[in-house]
């Protein structure tokens, strides 16, 4: 049964229009009236609906029973990333989506070939905001992970308040070995070239603990999924 993503107060017996994507979505599939799809609006669970009517600009739906279930994982993982470039920060927020985390930070650090401000960044934003809700659509996922704006390394460590920080440096420990046995978990990671020195020493002093996956160098994009991964499973 298709599944879409809509931001409304979701409740059974409820009519309603569908957001224009998916609306569009639902008409490419060539949908008909009495057909049923699946709503869910990051609330929690998800709904049964049946196509009411349908026109060339415009889905109407009535919304069925609710189902509770949840497909989250255990643990609350977030990643604070250095974005890589081009496509890869698209693919690295689809698969993270896919993967479980619970929000993903952008941010722009000293080796950072991807430097976003005002509306630029904004849009990204949103754009990263649309790649994380079809990952969940395609998935399962009931809860949408959230984008946080784009910051500087320097602005965010400031309020930085621990967790974990993939390194190379020496003494680092492995990852699974360091980690604590239950709460959230809040994952840095640099982007192509990782992070510089000091802003290694700078995230360490705000409680980071300097972490390894594998005695393998893993690409900016690689690195936090594989984390996660480990993470979550």
């Amino acid at each position: 049964m298709p599944r879409f993503y809509c931001p409304a107060p979701l409740a059974t017996g409820a009519s309603l229009d569908l957001p224009a994507g998916p609306a569009r979505h639902v008409q490419v599939l060539r949908m008909q009236p009495g057909q049923t799809i699946t709503l869910f609006n990051g609330q929690g669970g998800e709904f049964e609906a049946t196509i009411e009517r349908m026109s060339r600009s415009d889905v109407a739906v009535v919304v069925g029973t609710h189902d509770p279930v949840e497909r989250e994982a255990a643990r609350a993982v977030h990643l604070v990333l250095g974005m890589p470039a081009n496509d890869r920060m698209d693919w690295l927020v689809e698969k993270a989506a896919e993967l479980g985390v619970a929000s993903i930070q952008p941010l722009v650090t000293e080796r950072s070939v991807l430097r976003l401000t005002g509306e630029r960044a904004d849009k990204k934003r949103a754009h990263w905001h649309a790649v994380g809700v079809a990952a969940c659509e395609q998935s399962g996922r009931n809860r949408v992970p959230e984008v946080h704006a784009v910051r500087s390394f320097g602005d965010w460590v400031a309020s930085a308040d621990g967790g974990f920080l993939l390194s190379l440096r020496t003494g680092s420990q492995p990852m699974l070995a360091a980690l604590s046995p239950s709460g959230p978990i809040h994952f840095l990671s640099g982007p192509e070239g990782g992070l510089s020195p000091s802003e290694e020493d700078a995230a360490i002093a705000r409680g980071y603990r300097p972490v390894t996956l594998a005695n393998r160098v893993l690409r900016s994009e690689t690195a936090p999924l594989a984390a996660l991964a480990q993470l979550q499973f």
